[in-house]
């Protein structure tokens, strides 16, 4: 059987697929297993084994940081009860303009079942953001609002020191004069500072109106925080 190309519109159906595939199924592997990082690895692994039975594609390596590179995406798994993760800060202007690639996210809640001595994911949420809508909500929407109410780069500044976006002076006051000439796209991610960006997806899970650039392959039925 040939391979079919990998591209976003494959991505998000074999992503469903593996979804339903999973869920429910007990792996020795997983059980008593509580590390986040450990299974976050595990399902990146199985996904990418899962999708290279159907499709031709590049498997990313550290050096371009990327899990899917040839759909310039990463793959982000999460548990249900505290969706996020971190990322590689590159620039500040990730947190306005988005990071530059897009998210597929897997958000699981886990099994354990003592008498089998073995575990289960069960996938609640999936969702492709686009690199777009890949950005800080509440910075995007303050800028936004900044420049509907005839705001100028200093108020631009002002916002972005108060927001300690990490930068200098200098660097802030010339992203200023950019935004205002290239305003930003409404990001649904939640980004804090940090040595790396930390990405929370509850906004993105909870999502309920239809929002270019989002794609929920499995909505979560139950609102978290």
């Amino acid at each position: 059987m040939s391979k079919k190309v990998l591209d976003i519109t494959e991505l998000q159906i074999a992503a469903r697929a593996f979804c339903e595939k999973e869920s429910g199924l007990y792996r020795t592997e997983l059980f008593g297993i509580t590390d986040g990082k450990a299974i976050g690895t595990f399902v990146e692994h199985c996904f990418q084994e899962y999708l290279g039975q159907y499709y031709e594609f590049c498997i990313g390596s550290s050096a371009n940081g990327l899990d899917l590179p040839s759909v310039n995406t990463d793959i982000k798994v999460t548990s249900i009860k505290q969706p996020q993760s971190s990322c590689p800060f590159k620039e500040s202007k990730q947190k306005i303009y988005g990071l530059g690639y897009n998210l597929i996210v897997f958000v699981y809640e886990k099994v354990d079942d003592a008498r089998l001595q073995k575990g289960c994911l069960n996938f609640l949420s999936c969702t492709f953001i686009d690199s777009s809508r890949t950005s800080d909500y509440q910075t995007t929407t303050g800028i936004l609002n900044i420049i509907a109410n005839n705001g100028n780069a200093d108020d631009i500044f002002a916002f972005l020191i108060d927001h300690q976006i990490p930068a200098d002076e200098v660097s802030l006051m010339s992203m200023a004069e950019d935004i205002l000439s290239n305003p930003p796209k409404v990001g649904y991610l939640t980004i804090s500072n940090a040595l790396q960006w930390r990405l929370q997806y509850a906004r993105v899970v909870n999502l309920s109106e239809s929002i270019d650039g989002i794609t929920p392959i499995i909505k979560y039925s139950e609102r978290i925080d």
